[in-house]
């Protein structure tokens, strides 16, 4: 199926509030170039990774211990072929408990496989969920820079 948006999950033995705190602290896991408040309610703010990809998200759900999701205002990506692309995705993180374990799943609604940036994107997410935001999750400290570490 062409128009399934990219997910990802991981399990982990810490909290559901342990994993909000963690989600909710992007300079810790995703990126440290990154420009106002990101666990706040209609909060806006912006990522940067150097002068290839810039993206300015707003925190459109918070339900602690359970949901996050951010709304992707704008983006630009250096590569012509992906530009506006994310325009418009969510970008969701949906907890729960499973067992005495708690998983996250991790959504772009809006990244589907007919996107140019697909691979790259779906690679790069899912590096960033699986190494360095679990990391963040079990250790107090991410991987900002796991994908030069490959």
């Amino acid at each position: 199926m062409n128009n399934q948006n990219f997910t990802t999950s991981i399990v982990v033995d810490q909290s559901p509030a342990d994993v909000f705190k963690a989600v909710n602290n992007p300079r810790g896991w995703w990126s440290n170039d990154i420009e106002g408040s990101t666990d706040v309610l209609n909060a806006e703010w912006t990522y940067r990774f150097g002068d290839s990809h810039r993206t300015k998200l707003k925190v459109i759900e918070l339900l602690p211990d359970k949901k996050v999701v951010w709304l992707i205002e704008d983006n630009y990506f250096k590569t012509p072929k992906f530009e506006g692309e994310w325009i418009g995705n969510k970008i969701s993180f949906d907890i729960s408990r499973i067992g005495a374990k708690t998983q996250l799943v991790f959504t772009q609604i809006g990244l589907v496989p007919t996107n140019a940036c697909y691979d790259v994107c779906q690679g790069a997410w899912t590096g960033f969920v699986q190494k360095s935001l679990q990391s963040l999750i079990a250790t107090g400290e991410g991987v900002l820079n796991w994908y030069a570490k490959k």
